[in-house]
């Protein structure tokens, strides 16, 4: 492959998809290449049992009718889980179980107000401009705090020692929509008219020139600039070779955003073994067993996603498969008794940290470092232009996040282009 254009963008996930789509609506020519062997990115579905699809990455679609993939699916005729709205949004309808027993009214109001304390402590502290992480600035002793300390890990991907008051402030979004036919294959049917070219590492981004050159191993791209939509994880690993290196400013910026790790267990079952009660969040921890967030029947499968993260998930995921699956089998068992283990009929689990494609599951500011987020999507020398969702503030680690980012570098890049 040899080939001129005006862009090559690098990545054919949310960003690089959408950042193709805008810049042909806006009359500029674009080459997408792709290092993996498929579009989509982080938003991946497998069929967990026939009909029945499992997210790997993103699952949700945050805010409702308000992302951009809401209407995107109504055009397709993709059906979305509007009617779990309020039941999964609900706060009061999240359940806590611990030590294999369901926290009763008190207790889990208990748990309501530690959760709002403190949310509230971490927006002071990010307020005052110091951005401390957010285990310095909550009460770690609670005994509310395992539930919380869980929704951290799993939220971000990084335990809360590790995470910005000021970056968890910024994002916003309510749950919203899950997709009960699978995200990932939202966006693949939405991007399947862009013309990507697949298993094309960038391997080497040459700008020392009056433009850019891309080398892949299926040949060289030239262009007037480029667009980097690939994650924090592959920007800090080295793996692409910048010609000149990157300034200064923009690897503090990639260093001070390194990548979380959220891993998710899918178990289907042979029958509903969750009750009419049963569906619905659970966040489940004992005084001798790991903490976990499980989704019970959320699309109206028989089928849970389990989740972890931070450091025990990585961990976990060094651990093989099997590991992850009885993990998961247990958790759920803490919830609808050991009855439930004979009913399973398969798992798939996920290893975002050793995905070679993204080494990791989003990008999460280090505390003192959420400005970081702004100097990433800054353009150098108005030939390398960034997006991805690490460069979001207020739709960081999103899949709305990454397609916004996409739009707002396919018009910064105009600005700086005329139409062919």
């Amino acid at each position: 492959m040899s080939a001129e254009t005006q862009v090559v963008v690098i990545g054919a996930g949310s960003a690089g998809l959408s950042a193709h789509k805008e810049l042909a609506r806006l009359g500029i020519s674009s080459t997408v290449i792709e290092a993996s062997h498929r579009i989509g990115g982080r938003a991946y579905s497998e069929e967990l049992t026939p009909g029945v699809w499992f997210d790997l990455g993103c699952a949700w679609l945050t805010d409702g009718d308000a992302n951009p993939f809401a209407a995107i699916a109504d055009r397709l005729g993709i059906a979305l889980g509007r009617a779990t709205w309020e039941a999964y949004n609900n706060p009061d309808h999240h359940r806590f179980i611990r030590n294999g027993v369901r926290l009763g009214k008190e207790e889990h109001a208990a748990c309501r107000r530690y959760y709002d304390d403190s949310y509230a402590a971490v927006a002071d502290a990010a307020e005052n401009g110091s951005d401390p992480s957010m285990g310095d600035v909550i009460d770690l002793e609670s005994p509310c705090a395992p539930p919380f300390l869980e929704s951290i890990a799993t939220g971000w991907g990084v335990d809360v020692d590790g995470v910005s008051c000021a970056d968890n402030t910024s994002s916003v979004g309510e749950l919203g929509y899950p997709v009960p036919h699978g995200y990932g294959n939202l966006v693949a049917a939405w991007g399947a008219d862009v013309p990507v070219t697949l298993n094309a590492r960038a391997e080497r981004i040459d700008w020392s020139g009056p433009g850019v050159v891309v080398e892949t191993p299926k040949g060289a791209i030239k262009a007037d600039l480029a667009l980097v939509t690939v994650s924090t994880g592959i920007l800090a690993s080295g793996e692409i070779d910048f010609a000149p290196l990157l300034p200064d400013w923009k690897l503090q910026a990639v260093l001070g955003l390194p990548m979380g790790t959220e891993n998710k267990m899918g178990l289907a079952f042979d029958r509903d073994v969750f009750g009419p009660e049963g569906r619905g969040h659970h966040t489940v921890w004992s005084d001798d067993s790991p903490s976990a967030k499980v989704d019970v029947n959320g699309m109206g499968f028989n089928s849970v996603s389990v989740f972890t993260g931070g450091r025990y998930a990585i961990w976990l995921e060094k651990q093989g498969p099997q590991a992850c699956h009885d993990f998961a089998v247990d958790r759920v068992a803490e919830i609808f008794g050991n009855d439930i283990r004979r009913h399973v009929v398969r798992s798939i689990t996920t290893a975002w940290s050793s995905e070679p494609w993204t080494r990791g599951s989003w990008a999460c500011a280090l505390p003192g470092q959420a400005h970081q987020r702004e100097h990433l999507a800054r353009s150098i020398d108005d030939r390398l232009f960034f997006a991805g969702e690490a460069t979001m503030v207020g739709g960081q680690g999103t899949c709305d996040g990454a397609y916004r980012s996409g739009v707002r570098a396919a018009q910064e890049i105009a600005a700086n282009l005329k139409p062919r």
